[in-house]
């Protein structure tokens, strides 16, 4: 079997092309810097060059793109997207319709959201590691003090200047004062997901005032979803993990691995980015504490950070996200925590309970192993479009 591999920046591409090889199935890859372009000729043109030079069986991508899907169509090649973005407008598209494609969301409840519209090319897939690969690493003696610590803390702060939501300037007070209002209330509540419908159209209104949205070519979104998700979560995220992150860094000895760090968190040992394939991975064996805040878009769904922290032998202390009762058990192979309380005492209990610890980061490597690695999607995959 060949295929034709699109070529985009995207975390774990080599460990899925890995996969596809072990189950004899060779990788042609296709890059053009059009590839987020709703449509564009010269993409178009670079892609029937490529599909032409072969006899693939499906086209492949992280994510899903518009244009790939539209231009499977004309060669009538199976489109394979496996996304793990959250949120992701291309999503709303009209092309999502295309019986070419075979699209793998790994969150359930965004696959429910197009699986009830009656949209029959989404599929729910949850993300996955590679713990062989993970576990072969070696850590140089000159990276072990940067990667150990007691309790560690991967990922954005979405801290950055000019983000979305504070280019919300000139809303009305009242607006303004119901926007922190909804936030806030979100922000305590995990499993469920509200901030969509509480955009009434009077809201949303002052919304295209302050920064207007217009949804992309072909686009099915609703302004309710790119504020909710684009503007609200990503500034929900930011309070929750800093003020998360503050608690603990007075309390404990907290590593930040995050490319803007903040004047709020003073305490904590700021080390900066990392790179995803060779280092991460030691920071999640070295750290007897993983931490996982999730993006509040992400409304259900597994985040590839947690995968990678328990496919590195890691120990994980996570928000609930409805998702990991699907295949993990809370207190066996990781732990929730239910609030700013609970998060702290979660983090001083098993820091203090040493054995405890080590089991449930070894319960959840081997479930990993068995259950969850890039080779068992691929053969859900290849089960699927074989139907």
């Amino acid at each position: 079997m060949r295929i034709l591999f699109l070529d985009s920046p995207a975390f774990a591409k080599q460990d899925m092309i890995h996969a596809f090889v072990s189950h004899d199935v060779s990788c042609d890859l296709f890059f053009h810097e059009a590839y987020h372009d709703r449509s564009n000729p010269d993409f178009d043109a670079a892609f029937d060059a490529a599909a032409e030079s072969a006899d693939y069986d499906f086209v492949f991508s992280f994510n899903y793109f518009p244009v790939l899907s539209n231009c499977c169509m004309r060669h009538n090649l199976p489109y394979v997207s496996y996304v793990y973005d959250s949120p992701l407008v291309a999503l709303y598209s009209c092309t999502l319709i295309n019986p070419c494609n075979y699209v793998f969301l790994f969150d359930k409840a965004a696959w429910r959201t197009f699986h009830d519209a009656g949209v029959p090319t989404v599929y729910y897939l949850p993300l996955a590691a590679d713990p062989a690969r993970l576990a072969a690493l070696p850590c140089p003696e000159s990276l072990l003090s940067t990667v150990s610590s007691e309790v560690s803390f991967v990922g954005s702060l979405y801290n950055e200047e000019h983000n979305f939501f504070d280019r919300l300037e000139n809303l009305p007070a009242f607006t303004r004062g119901y926007l922190d209002a909804i936030m806030n209330a979100q922000q305590q509540i995990y499993g469920a997901f509200l901030l969509e419908e509480l955009l009434t159209p009077n809201i949303l209104a002052d919304l295209q005032k302050a920064c207007p949205y217009q949804p992309m070519q072909g686009g099915t979104e609703s302004d309710a979803y790119v504020y909710a998700n684009y503007f609200l979560c990503r500034k929900i995220t930011s309070r929750e993990r800093i003020a998360l992150l503050k608690q603990a860094s007075e309390q404990f000895s907290l590593k930040l691995f995050t490319h803007q760090p903040s004047p709020k968190l003073p305490l904590a040992g700021y080390v900066g980015p990392i790179d995803y394939e060779t280092v991460m991975p030691l920071v999640f064996r070295h750290s007897k504490i993983n931490l996982n805040i999730t993006l509040r878009s992400i409304h259900t769904g597994i985040p590839l950070r947690c995968m990678d922290i328990m496919g590195s032998g890691g120990f994980l202390l996570s928000n609930f996200q409805e998702d990991f009762l699907d295949f993990f058990v809370p207190g066996e192979d990781f732990v929730f925590y239910e609030s700013e309380a609970d998060f702290c005492a979660k983090i001083r209990y098993y820091l203090s309970h040493e054995a405890e610890r080590a089991q449930i980061a070894e319960n959840a490597v081997g479930k990993m192993r068995d259950f969850h690695t890039f080779s068992h999607r691929v053969t859900t995959i290849l089960d699927t479009i074989s139907q």
